[in-house]
């Protein structure tokens, strides 16, 4: 007598599913610590255009590991990457206006990325709740059998 069989599949489906929850939550994880780190980077900047002032001597990156240095001529010509491949120039406060709204954008972002890690967390505790179960409920019958047949 087989004990279960579609009982195995479901907990293997359901250990299939818990699975493809857990890589859903790790790539969700990855893309909040990309925007964490771009998150950083924008403070970086505001704090350096709010610091700035002209005449100060920079760093200016060229890239490869390359930097070369630069005085600024008129802090009031900041070039802000807009996103979508366009960039503006802004005045100082504008700059940082621009700036600001960029990091309220990526920390928006990373709220509804949590709250879908979130989401996806409840989800794998229901489904790992209905593997325990179903669990209890294989044993329970396989000991109601063993109780049921005569010893030899």
């Amino acid at each position: 007598m087989s004990l279960g069989g579609g009982a195995n599949q479901q907990l293997e489906e359901l250990a299939q599913e818990l699975e493809i929850i857990e890589e859903q939550r790790e790539a969700l994880q990855a893309e909040i610590g990309t925007l964490r780190t771009q998150k950083t980077t924008v403070d970086e900047a505001m704090e350096a255009v709010e610091e700035l002032e002209s005449g100060d001597t920079v760093q200016v990156p060229l890239g490869g590991g390359a930097y070369v240095r630069a005085e600024i001529a008129d802090i009031d010509e900041v070039i802000v990457d807009l996103g979508g491949g366009y960039a503006a120039e802004r005045d100082q406060d504008g700059a940082v206006e621009s700036l600001e709204s960029k990091k309220d954008t990526i920390d928006d972002r990373i709220e509804e990325l949590q709250s879908e890690v979130a989401q996806l967390e409840s989800e794998s505790e229901e489904l790992e709740q209905r593997a325990r179960q179903m669990q209890a409920q294989q044993m329970q019958q396989l000991q109601q059998q063993q109780q049921g047949q005569p010893d030899e």
